[in-house]
């Protein structure tokens, strides 16, 4: 018999990354045969079948596990990675109803680019987690042209004001592509972190566009369009996980 946790389970449904699951245990949106549950409920499996009666959120059923799936996704500009039904810009609208995923990791409302929707919870937690150190590589035009200095600043780390907090960013990859274009590599991923570090160093981000996670990149796939993940796109998003 194997046990899960109820957060891991959820993720392992589809319903979220774990993260966002354990956020709707804590809601108290979750319960199990009508009764609201929290994070230290267990959920066994017997020969792959999970041992349950009736977990919902939100009043809705969920459904046991499905097959995992793993999709690229071209994000474009104006649609909200919260999975909220009441927003008509939200992501939500533009996911299949089956099977189930959801994206792992964001990309703000206004950049567009690389999205890696799936069901596999454990895969998208390690993808979100900032101590992984994986790499996602970003575009950006900004609103007026730069020198060396702008580059060198980015790269070896800069210092802004978030949430009462002052903030440092870890030293990365930075690389001139135009006048005011640059391409940079981030291993850090705080929230809207290359528009807060060019706001600093007095810049306006106009495009930012996420091209790769790793060695999977976007390549020519079209704004609005996904594909299934290829075997060895899998297996190198897969190796970030060790």
């Amino acid at each position: 018999m194997t046990k899960y946790r109820l957060a891991h389970y959820l993720a392992l449904c589809g319903v979220a990354s774990r993260r966002q699951a354990a956020r709707f245990i804590e809601a108290n949106r979750v319960t199990i045969n009508g009764q609201i549950v929290g994070h230290s409920e267990i959920v066994c499996f017997e020969s792959q079948v999970a041992i349950v009666d009736d977990i919902r959120l939100d009043g809705v059923v969920i459904s046991p596990p499905e097959s995992k799936v793993y999709w690229l996704y071209h994000k474009p500009v104006g649609i909200d990675c919260r999975l909220l039904a009441a927003d008509p810009s939200s992501l939500l609208h533009y996911l299949p109803d089956s099977p189930r995923v959801f994206p792992a990791g964001r990309l703000d409302k206004d950049s567009r680019g690389l999205l890696l929707l799936t069901n596999d919870g454990y895969l998208s937690q390690r993808l979100m987690h900032p101590d992984f150190h994986h790499t996602k590589t970003y575009q950006v035009e900004v609103n007026k042209p730069f020198d060396d200095s702008f580059l060198n600043m980015m790269s070896s780390g800069v210092s802004y004001h978030q949430a009462k907090q002052q903030v440092m960013t870890q030293a990365c990859s930075v690389m001139r592509l135009g006048e005011t274009q640059f391409e940079i590599v981030l291993t850090q991923g705080l929230n809207r972190q290359i528009r807060r570090m060019c706001w600093a160093l007095g810049y306006r981000v106009i495009d930012l566009k996420r091209t790769a996670i790793g060695r999977v990149t976007l390549g020519n796939l079209a704004e609005a369009k996904r594909r299934p993940l290829m075997v060895a796109e899998l297996t190198d998003l897969t190796s970030l996980m060790v």
